[in-house]
């Protein structure tokens, strides 16, 4: 199965419509196989943006992705650093 990005409605609107459709008496398999999305998606979600507006979603979003940029970076710049030092301990 490939791997599909959700927006951030998608995010906060399956988990809110499954509590809807809970209410009317339908199991958790059936609710999230008419959704479309694992159990583990499903808690995961719930646990992560249980309370969060759709903005609020999206910038997490955005923030997570800000946040992993920079982590490449710094990586990146640590592994020029090590390498820069490993010339300058030369004899030369």
């Amino acid at each position: 199965m490939a791997i599909k990005k959700h927006t951030a409605e998608q995010i906060i609107g399956k988990p809110r419509e499954a509590d809807v459709l809970q209410s009317q008496g339908m199991s958790m398999e059936e609710i999230l196989r008419q959704l479309c999305i694992s159990d583990a998606t499903y808690y995961k979600w719930r646990k992560e943006y249980g309370g969060l507006r759709i903005d609020q979603a999206k910038r997490l979003k955005e923030l997570e992705q800000e946040n992993n940029r920079l982590r490449k970076v710094v990586a990146d710049l640590t592994i020029d650093n090590s390498i820069l030092k490993e010339v300058t301990r030369g004899n030369y």
